[in-house]
């Protein structure tokens, strides 16, 4: 041993020469009365040691992911100022227009940096404008790209564009972290994205952007300006759709064969037409065009609904975004209630990206099971507090027919003496994947047809004994091996669009490769395994 590795091993309690501190780390997690409280925690170990953050993530997915991510994480961005310990990642403020390189420059592995989670904190989750509150997701996202797909911590750049609130009560809050002001209007706000944009190239030469929770016409504007010129993509909008696309395969199927139709009879009732229920919907468009069915057709089979009821096309002041699944073919009274328009469209599948509260009332959710043998029902709006509907009272109100996935976690469980286990619609099964494969493949951009070819892959991932048990999703705790198939998915897909700049894998068969995008996941190695036992 050195003298160096002496000198550090002398000062380091020899608790942490065996696996008996992760334990420890765990029981002092557990021992935290609230899910805010165990963030915090995670936090603080993460500043203090972040192999053993990774380390402890890794071994314990199922209990610390919805901590960091949904439904924790909302609780986290609201109380974000007052719960603040320390600079976390890189917030881009308003008044930086102009100077925005500068401020990029900051931040301390330029060229190394590979992801950057960027939020300007609009539409955070369900809640709304939060402003610089929004960091958190940024970092909860970069989080589970470390965890899920093996990307290096290092690696990562979380930012908050900070431009602002229209909140009040932040901006009246003494402790409130960012600017005080209201939001700009389009044209300052464009303005400033595109010199951001520009400088993150000059800065980061080597990233991929992912943009998270901005308002919804932002959110289809920027993806449509940016996708083509820069490294960039939205979750929000192609991975949530993405992730939904791959669990619909697998219900529509279980679907169909218990009604003992074709699966292209699936008839889908979009419930929330913001930027992920749109997203959504043109996903899902790739289900039936993948069938054989023409777009036109495909648009046929899908309706969608707001807060004012049915969406169609002579609707007065339709929002741009909107007007893509508007219906033409229905001209009676209108229809607002949702009762109304299952009775109209008679669905086999009800989505909801409403961010409504038990939304799918009873009376919705046993409509549903009369017009079908198995109704496909998604609540996906996040966190729980904010679902269309429970797991359990979606399994007691069709007599456990139903076949569910929800946009954050729920616990199996039994009804009737039978075991249930629910699907979760998590984008963490997708956007994971899609970053390693466009990282590896330095993909100049990321096109429809990677995020498709991601969906197709996770749909394909389950195992005979996840499939006997007529699951949706694989299960969580395999997302790494599940995020390395979706990652060579992503990779195939570049090269088919000619996207990748890295050419050297054309030449590696599939298998060649997937053992290639394995090893080079990143691996938690904490103190006690880099220091010889004394």
């Amino acid at each position: 041993m050195s003298l160096a590795s002496l000198s550090t091993a002398a000062r380091i309690p020899p608790y942490l020469f065996n696996t008996d501190h992760r334990q420890r780390v765990l029981a002092q997690l557990r021992s935290k009365a609230t899910g805010l409280e165990k963030y915090i925690y995670l936090n603080g170990l993460k500043e203090r040691d972040p192999n053993l953050f990774y380390e402890v993530l890794l071994g314990n997915m199922l209990e610390i992911v919805p901590i960091l991510y949904t439904p924790t994480v909302g609780d986290a961005c609201s109380n974000y100022s007052h719960i603040w310990r320390r600079p976390e990642g890189l917030y881009v403020t308003i008044e930086s227009k102009g100077h925005i390189r500068e401020v990029l420059r900051t931040w301390p592995a330029q060229q190394a940096s590979r992801i950057a989670v960027v939020t300007d904190g609009s539409r955070i989750l369900g809640l709304g404008d939060l402003g610089a509150n929004g960091l958190p997701i940024s970092i909860g996202k970069l989080d589970l790209y470390v965890a899920g797909a093996g990307v290096k911590p290092t690696t990562t750049v979380p930012i908050c564009l900070d431009l602002g609130t229209n909140t009040q009560r932040f901006l009246e809050d003494p402790l409130y972290l960012g600017v005080r002001r209201r939001r700009p209007d389009t044209a300052e706000m464009d303005e400033f994205m595109h010199e951001f944009m520009e400088a993150m190239t000059e800065v980061f030469p080597q990233l991929l952007v992912q943009f998270e929770d901005f308002s919804t016409d932002n959110a289809f504007r920027y993806l449509e300006v940016f996708r083509n010129q820069y490294r960039v993509f939205n979750d929000d909008i192609q991975g949530t759709g993405s992730v939904v696309l791959s669990g619909f395969f697998n219900a529509a199927r279980l679907s169909a064969a218990a009604a003992g139709t074709p699966v292209t009879d699936q008839r889908i009732l979009f419930f929330g037409a913001g930027s992920a229920g749109i997203g959504v919907a043109k996903q899902l468009l790739s289900f039936f065009t993948l069938q054989g069915l023409s777009v036109e057709e495909a648009k046929a089979r899908i309706w969608t609904v707001d807060s004012k009821g049915l969406i169609t096309a002579d609707r007065k002041g339709l929002q741009e975004h909107k007007k893509f699944f508007a219906r033409t073919d229905y001209d009676g009274p209108a229809l607002t209630k949702l009762e109304d328009v299952i009775a109209h469209v008679k669905p086999t599948a009800l989505l909801g990206l409403s961010t409504v509260r038990n939304a799918f009332t009873e009376n919705v959710v046993r409509q549903m099971s009369s017009l079908n043998t198995r109704p496909i029902i998604f609540p996906l709006s996040n966190p729980v507090s904010l679902c269309e509907v429970d797991y359990e009272d979606a399994i007691k109100w069709t007599n456990g027919s139903v076949i569910f996935a929800s946009g954050s976690p729920y616990k199996p469980l039994e009804y009737e003496g039978k075991h249930y286990e629910p699907g979760q619609g998590n984008n963490m099964y997708i956007f994971p994947g899609i970053g390693l494969g466009s990282i590896l493949a330095k993909a100049r951009h990321v096109t429809d047809s990677m995020v498709e070819q991601a969906s197709i892959a996770l749909s394909g991932s389950l195992t005979e004994e996840e499939k006997a048990a007529q699951l949706v999703y694989p299960r969580l705790v395999r997302i790494r091996d599940i995020s390395c198939q979706i990652a060579l998915a992503v990779i195939r897909a570049a090269q088919k669009d000619n996207v990748d700049e890295n050419k050297l894998f054309r030449n590696l068969s599939d298998q060649a490769l997937l053992e290639y995008i394995k090893a080079k996941q990143w691996q938690p190695t904490t103190l006690s395994s880099q220091l010889p036992r004394l």
